[in-house]
């Protein structure tokens, strides 16, 4: 089979990114002939196919004429349609796999493929299909342009800003449910709860499947020694939840090792300055963080936003480390609670308390987490549904 794989970026970005390139790779292993679709950046992996790749654009550009060329990008690009088309002529594919295409690619590429008569797949990481700025947050949890996405510019949910809230308006409205269905023949949901969103706004319940994210990488690791600490992985930003996490951690005894890099590091510096249970360590490569996360007694996930998934929390497990999370989003769906973790309502900082206590003091088969971890959510059962899935929408057979 022939698979041509589109996401925004060809490197370790985030979550989508690395979830398309683990695809890449995992269905290159089973002998299918696999192209990928991004547009060139500098921190791109190496790739064959980077003489297709779509220029880049800057959404930061400061002069008119870079400006125009990234709000054209959103909607209608001949940049996309010159270089896809040719990919498209080149390559031959049988399936386009979609991921996150917004914005920097947009979901021209869909239309393009569908004039062409082939079939596509969309894996959704983010809200964008019901949320215009992504994160269905605005003061909060926010779920109003579910129903009508004008909110997104009557709040200026995008940077707080008319211009660029006005432009995502319009990408709704011109990317709308009715032209992306028709489009698009099955929509990938990595959680049960995104694919309620998704029906609730509108979308045909019948092209959507869910599809649970597999652990990214080959995880053989032997288990290590727990040591005395718990662990966070992840963003330092608002959302993720870090700042009620810390306004726990300094009044409890346990030491907190905090893993990631984002917009909040400076003010969390300042604010765990005088605390000598609580570490801020910085961004962190695979080979180091696993040892981090490895040697936990566990992870913990506070956020206070929807998570589509939560990949870190496959990760942990299966390294055996057991996980503490907010019962928000899709989070819940990948942790089997008082086997492999537990959960507290999120932004209860009473609760987080208690539950942070209750994991130091809990007994965990760190053996059998990692083992119902590598094996639930391993690549071998992900690439059965995934190819299971591609043989469906070829045969005609994916609409209930």
């Amino acid at each position: 089979m022939k698979i041509l794989i589109v996401n925004k970026f060809y490197y370790n970005r985030g979550g989508d990114c690395i979830a398309a390139i683990a695809l890449e790779q995992l269905l290159k292993s089973h002998g299918h002939e696999v192209a990928f679709f991004a547009m060139n950046y500098a921190n791109n992996f190496p790739s064959e196919w980077t003489g297709y790749f779509a220029p880049e654009v800057r959404f930061s550009a400061t002069n008119t004429i870079g400006k125009l060329k990234s709000v054209k990008r959103i909607f209608h690009s001949s940049d996309i349609k010159i270089q896809f088309t040719r990919l498209i002529n080149d390559f031959q594919p049988d399936i386009i796999h979609l991921n996150n295409i917004h914005s920097y690619i947009s979901p021209y590429v869909a239309e393009i493929a569908y004039k062409r008569g082939i079939k596509v797949v969309w894996t959704q990481h983010d809200y964008k299909l019901v949320c215009p700025s992504y994160s269905m947050k605005h003061e909060g949890l926010c779920e109003l342009c579910i129903k009508n996405t004008i909110h997104v510019l009557t709040n200026k949910c995008m940077k707080n800003s008319w211009l660029q809230s006005g432009c995502a308006y319009l990408e709704s409205l011109y990317w709308n449910r009715k032209r992306l269905q028709k489009y698009t023949d099955i929509f990938i949901a990595p959680s049960d709860f995104i694919r309620k969103k998704l029906i609730e706004g509108g979308f045909d319940k019948r092209k959507i499947r869910i599809i649970p994210n597999c652990i990214p990488r080959n995880i053989t690791d032997n288990l290590l020694e727990k040591e005395n600490y718990y662990c966070f992985v992840g963003r330092l930003s608002e959302e993720k939840g870090i700042i009620e996490l810390l306004s726990v951690a300094k009044a409890l005894p346990y030491r907190l090792i905090v893993v990631g890099d984002g917009p909040l590091k400076q003010g969390l510096l300042r604010m765990v300055n005088d605390c000598d249970n609580i570490s801020l360590v910085g961004f962190k490569q695979w080979e180091e963080l696993k040892y981090i996360i490895g040697k936990a007694r566990f992870l913990i996930i506070p956020s206070a936003c929807y998570e589509v998934f939560g990949l870190v929390s496959l990760e942990a497990q299966a390294l055996g480390t057991p996980v503490l999370a907010a019962n928000i989003g899709g989070l819940p769906e990948t942790i089997c609670s008082e086997h492999s973790g537990d959960l507290f309502e999120p932004g209860n900082i009473k609760e987080m308390q208690d539950k942070i206590h209750k994991m130091f003091t809990t007994h965990f088969d760190y053996v059998t987490i990692a083992n119902n971890a590598r094996y639930v959510f391993s690549m071998k059962n992900y690439y059965n549904k995934i190819i299971n899935l591609y043989r469906q929408i070829l045969d005609s057979k994916f609409i209930a």
